[in-house]
């Protein structure tokens, strides 16, 4: 199962009709198709081989679409990164995935030059190229397109990287087969996707939210809007003009876009579904999407890196059924098991173990890329441990109670409090620090970090966030900051979050 399948035919059957656009740029099913292949062809010939990895250090733009579907024509596997991580971040994933080229704007060059330094990482930039070792999408696109032969065995798609609970990164490989079954067929089944559709992208194209959208314009056929950037002005304007039908948000986008709903919802009328993931979706929120837009379908997910959508609330269930995430999505087995390896009752509360046919052919990914270890941790008998621990009702529904893994979601990413806790743990001035993730208005939870300082250390909260700034994308580093002459402990020397969440509610 080949996306570029999926793609020849769009460029086929709706060769003139928009695939992408992003602000003035616009680009067509055919001209994505064509030049896709050109750059494939150009790939090839500066080396890049079935399997190698290829980096996508790229803004929100037409050119990524195009340069994805131009990795996977190759044999390539696309490893998009997000852009608001850190050098040392980018640095990091680099140097575990170890990518034979990378795609990068100018913006970037001087960042991507300082990571790749002066090694065999081939360098593709979008714009001119200024060094020797620099090829211009521009000069890859010159390219005359040649057959490639892909093996069909060879289905690898994408390397995602999540931070580990251990602080290093994991390397996740999802097949074409999982993004064409998960945002093709699903959701054409759930949402009636057809090619009719225009879909409007909030997040940064990097962000498993976005990256989605890219299948159902392949799948479909529907027509892909691109923000270069979340700006409210700028997404009413988009979703007005184009009479965008399909909007991909995480709620911290709703969250900023109601007001403008609410103020004149008749600029929103052309919108048909709303699909929300990441952090849970506030039911006030929900109410007031509604009220001001009542046609509007509403679908929320509780889903993951590796194993995509795991279950889902339908439109009709979105108020009643709030506090769930949602029944088990078709073809998923899910599993809510105990200590004890047994699976518990009906009320009870149990870790969730998923499996979904064989790895890589269904909704599961495939395999931590270099982590034998981590992979046979993950699984038990064919089972994926999610690490998430939940519950079911008596009708099916599933809630979520507890994260057995130790992390925050803010504004629907992931962050992971083992890895900001030891970029703390290096300061002089500290001597312990615990992170939990704390109520927030916009984000939906916010990080907060409580210090036991050193000795004899004085340190004030800005430099700690500060400090976390140089080490950690923007978005992971501390919110609040509380100091404790000692951070509370069991009997093991394990920090008792549930007091700091306590103290957190109630500092006085």
């Amino acid at each position: 199962m080949k996306l570029a399948a999926f793609l020849a035919s769009q460029a086929r059957g709706f060769p003139d009709k928009p695939a992408v656009v992003c602000g003035v740029t616009s680009v067509t099913f055919r001209q994505l198709h064509d030049d896709s292949d050109r750059i494939a062809t150009a790939m090839r010939r500066q080396g890049v081989m079935t399997g190698d990895r290829v980096a996508m250090c790229l803004p929100n733009c037409c050119e990524f679409v195009t340069i994805f579907f131009a990795i996977i024509k190759s044999g390539a596997i696309a490893m998009p990164i997000n852009m608001r991580l850190s050098a040392n971040e980018i640095d990091t994933i680099f140097k575990d995935a170890a990518p034979a080229a990378v795609f990068f704007g100018v913006d970037e060059r001087e960042n991507i030059s300082r990571i790749i330094g002066d090694g065999t990482i081939r360098s593709f930039v979008i714009g001119d190229a200024t060094a020797a070792a620099e090829v211009s999408l521009k000069t890859m696109l010159e390219s005359e397109p040649e057959p490639i032969e892909v093996p069909a065995e060879m289905d690898d798609c994408v390397i995602s990287y999540t931070s580990g609970t251990t602080g290093r990164p994991k390397g996740v490989i999802t097949t074409q087969a999982n993004y064409i079954v998960a945002n093709g067929f699903l959701n054409a089944m759930h949402w009636h996707l057809s090619a009719d559709d225009r879909i409007i992208v909030t997040t940064p194209l990097a962000h498993r939210t976005a990256f989605a959208r890219i299948g159902n314009m392949a799948v479909m056929g529907a027509t892909l809007h691109i923000l270069r950037k979340f700006d409210v002005a700028d997404a009413v304007k988009v979703i007005e003009n184009e009479r965008i039908t399909l909007i991909s948000i995480v709620p911290t986008v709703g969250r900023m876009l109601l007001p403008a709903i609410e103020a004149d919802p008749s600029r929103f009328a052309s919108l048909r579904i709303m699909v929300a993931t990441g952090e849970a979706f506030p039911v006030e929120l929900k109410r007031r999407l509604l009220a001001a837009l009542p046609g509007l379908q509403i679908f929320s997910f509780f889903a993951m890196t590796e194993a995509g959508a795991l279950a889902m609330l339908q439109p009709d269930e979105q108020l009643d059924h709030s506090a769930s995430v949602g029944r088990v999505t078709p073809g998923v087995d899910l599993r809510l098991v105990g200590d004890d390896g047994r699976d518990v009752s009906i009320g009870e509360a149990g870790e969730i173990w998923v499996r979904s046919g064989l790895p890589g052919q269904y909704l599961l990914f495939r395999t931590y890329f270099n982590q034998p270890d981590a992979m046979q941790a993950a699984f038990h008998a064919g089972w994926f441990k999610t690490g998430d621990v939940g519950r079911f009702d008596e009708e099916g529904y599933l809630y979520i109670v507890d994260r057995k893994k130790d992390m925050v979601l803010s504004g629907g990413y992931n962050i992971y409090s083992k890895e900001v806790e030891a970029v703390l743990m290096r300061h002089r001035a500290v001597a312990d620090a615990a992170v939990i993730g704390v109520p927030d208005e916009i984000y939906g939870e916010a990080v907060a970090a409580f210090i036991e300082p050193a000795e004899g250390a004085i340190v004030a909260e800005d430099e700690l966030i500060r400090w976390c700034a140089e080490e950690l994308a923007g978005y992971k580093k501390p919110k609040h900051v509380v100091f404790m002459p000692e951070l509370p402990k069991n009997s093991t020397g394990k920090v008792m979050k549930n007091e700091l969440r306590a103290l957190f509610r109630s500092p006085s």
